[in-house]
């Protein structure tokens, strides 16, 4: 059984780097641009606030979360953009609603039924995977604001989350990039932030994905370009799957462009 509560509290810390990030920034700095096109740092925590409130809808509101769906479907060109623009606030009344989220959201999943399968924007998903998708976004989204700080994170633990989520939407990459569901399962061999070896996937697997779980991670969440990363991929699954990889629903996003060439 997946333990629920643990991953709400890897979760709360994962939200609380973040916070310690923007809670003494001043006003004028939650405008700075982030590397996602168009968005601000305020942009980045107005998404964070508003997809919590959406999942607190997915868990305790399923007519108020299929009504939110029925808007997307009918609209989903820029949806997630306007979804933030939603939630844009001053920063002081923004945080306050990021944070009140945050306690709603952990209130709503540690209240759901363990094996329920709640709706989201893609299929379905298991309590579990629901909170691990919440620190997948979370440790994203903190990254594009660490970026446009130039602040360097430590990499922490957390990060095992994230790469899973990231090797069990694999499929969901490329199709995303309409291309065919691979067949061919593909292992892990990811070195942690400590440097222990971290072994996800089929044991038997002859294709590989092979580096650091913070470039692997960097690369599933689409904040850094392929040529930036040191990852290896040994097979052509494992090849192809590097350039398509995505692990948040939607349609794929642009991605980062590869660094400036110094020379």
């Amino acid at each position: 059984m997946v333990d629920v509560a643990a991953l709400l509290t890897d979760l709360k810390d994962e939200s609380a780097d973040l916070d310690r990030l923007v809670a003494d920034l001043p006003e004028d700095r939650w405008s700075a641009p982030t590397p996602a096109a168009g968005w601000s740092i305020a942009h980045q925590i107005a998404h964070l606030a508003w997809t919590d409130h959406a999942t607190v809808l997915s868990a305790t509101d399923p007519e108020g979360f299929a009504a939110q769906l029925a808007k997307a479907a009918a609209n989903p060109e820029g949806y997630v953009d306007r979804g933030a623009e939603e939630f844009l606030d001053e920063p002081a009344l923004l945080l306050d609603r990021w944070r009140a989220g945050r306690e709603a959201l952990t209130e709503a999943l540690s209240a759901a039924p363990p094996g329920a399968k709640l709706p989201w924007y893609g299929p379905p998903m298991a309590v579990g995977t629901m909170v691990t998708a919440r620190i997948m976004e979370t440790w994203a989204h903190g990254q594009d604001v660490a970026d446009a700080l130039a602040v360097v994170r430590e990499p922490t633990a957390r990060l095992r989350h994230v790469a899973h989520l990231g090797l069990r939407t694999m499929a969901y990459g490329f199709i995303a990039h309409d291309r065919p569901a691979p067949t061919t399962p593909v292992r892990l061999e990811l070195a942690g932030p400590d440097g222990a070896p971290w072994s996800l996937g089929p044991d038997d697997a002859t294709e590989l994905v092979s580096g650091t779980a913070l470039d692997f991670c960097l690369l599933v969440t689409q904040r850094r370009n392929r040529a930036d990363l040191t990852l290896v991929a040994s097979g052509p699954t494992a090849d192809e799957w590097l350039d398509v990889a995505q692990c948040f629903a939607g349609p794929p996003g642009p991605g980062r462009p590869p660094a400036a060439d110094p020379s």
